[in-house]
């Protein structure tokens, strides 16, 4: 699902400063986060968090799923404020998903 959102969305990177690779990015389709992705060498250092507020900047409110059994991106979302909306069953997978809901 996420592969074929992806391309409609607003994408916005993050480039390491020495290497000038991308090594994340954060989609957005209008106030909806279709991902945040940190290449796994580099995650824990604070992209994830830089590339959502810079999000937040830009959207007033934003939503997104995410995995139930995905605790540390739970975590992580619900450190930067966003709080459970609800639950639904995705209808591919048949995992519990959370709906996660941020206002500035």
């Amino acid at each position: 699902m996420v592969k074929e959102m992806l391309p409609q969305a607003e994408l916005y990177v993050y480039e390491d400063d020495k290497t000038h690779q991308i090594v994340g990015f954060i989609g957005l389709i209008h106030d909806y986060i279709a991902g945040i992705f940190v290449k796994e060498i580099v995650q824990s250092n604070g992209i994830g968090q830089q590339l959502l507020n810079y999000a937040k900047e830009l959207k007033p409110n934003m939503r997104l799923n995410v995995y139930q059994k995905n605790t540390r991106a739970i975590s992580f979302y619900q450190r930067e404020q966003f709080v459970i909306q609800s639950e639904t069953i995705d209808d591919t997978t048949h995992e519990k998903e959370l709906i996660m809901v941020w206002h500035k």
